[in-house]
């Protein structure tokens, strides 16, 4: 179960990580320094859910 609620966790961050790449993206003059570390941490979160989700 604890495994659970970690995925549960990781799969909410992922989802704010991805609200805040839209908003980033649909700024009048959106930072692509700000972009790549957002989609870097999101894409690190993705393959740690998927780990978890294997095991």
């Amino acid at each position: 179960m604890h495994a659970e609620a970690h995925i549960n966790a990781l799969s909410q961050k992922h989802a704010a990580l991805d609200e805040k790449i839209h908003m980033e993206e649909n700024r009048p003059a959106p930072d692509s320094t700000i972009l790549h570390e957002l989609k870097k941490e999101k894409l690190i979160l993705k393959d740690e859910i998927e780990r978890l989700n294997t095991q």
